[in-house]
């Protein structure tokens, strides 16, 4: 079997009868500057991603990653092409996002910012109630329903994003670098528990980060995406079994050698992002 299978945009199209989930086909988003320039952001992404997929992308500040979440999310409208999420189960939200940093509501407690998609949906206060329970069990959570955001760490805050993310029942999960601003400890440990938590029901994940430990240790695929304007330079198949221990699996040889290959990609993308931002010094 081959550690690394890519695919480069040149030979991908998406399938016309393709069954996935998230369909991206050949999306462009430009931004207009105040002098009238056009700022292409992405360029030319083309990639089909199945339904029950963790698929991650990874790429240098600026190659438009965040963007393209932001279209998937609806919150930005592409320039050409388009980027279409699969909707199969009408009663529940499309998607869900879990953005970089706090994104709680800092006058709600835990269990109010974990019920909030649910109360909005008008779900039964029952349902509710074992709902946000069953999540705030799972991200640990339970003794600190009644607390304020103010109160917690930012690894517990953070708890409170998935928790509620995972607690609207969404079709796909949208999850900007949910986990950059905190301490390698934390990280290692909210990694293990949004792949136990996952790992429960398959839901489809995009995740973005510029790491690419949490690329291998999270993805079932992960897209290596260009400096700017964003492409995909590869689509990298990531054979390894689940359930996934994430210190045992980093302890593998076969771990670190995807790991290489995948910087092997990233490298020039990641200094040519950096000869940029020096030109523009």
């Amino acid at each position: 079997m081959n550690l690394v299978a890519d695919v480069r945009p040149t030979e991908y199209e998406a399938s016309a009868v393709s069954p996935a989930k998230i369909r991206i086909n050949d999306l462009r988003k430009e931004f207009r500057a105040k002098a009238g320039k056009a700022f292409v952001a992405l360029d030319g992404i083309s990639v089909d991603i199945d339904a029950g997929t963790f698929f991650v992308i990874v790429g240098p500040s600026g190659c438009g990653k965040t963007t393209l979440l932001r279209i998937l999310g609806g919150l930005e409208a592409p320039s050409s092409g388009s980027a279409v999420i699969r909707q199969s189960q009408p009663d529940k939200p499309l998607n869900s996002m879990v953005f970089q940093g706090d994104s709680i509501f800092p006058w709600m407690t835990v269990w109010d910012n974990a019920a909030y998609g649910l109360t909005l949906r008008n779900v039964p206060k029952g349902e509710i109630r074992d709902i946000v329970g069953h999540y705030l069990e799972r991200t640990h959570l339970t003794k600190f329903a009644h607390a304020y955001p103010h109160q917690l760490s930012g690894g517990m805050r953070q708890r409170v994003s998935i928790a509620r993310a995972f607690a609207n029942d969404p079709e796909v999960l949208l999850m900007d670098e949910p986990f950059s601003a905190l301490d390698e400890q934390n990280k290692t440990i909210l990694q293990q528990e949004l792949l136990r938590i996952w790992e429960e029901h398959k839901k489809t994940v995009l995740f973005i980060t510029h790491s690419v430990d949490e690329a291998v240790t999270l993805g079932d695929k992960i897209m290596v995406m260009t400096a700017h304007p964003g492409r995909a330079k590869a689509v990298i198949d990531v054979p390894f079994a689940r359930p996934r221990s994430v210190l045992e699996l980093r302890s593998t040889p076969e771990y670190g050698e995807l790991v290489y290959r995948i910087w092997g990609y990233l490298r020039e993308e990641v200094q040519q992002a950096r000869a940029e931002a020096d030109g523009e010094k």
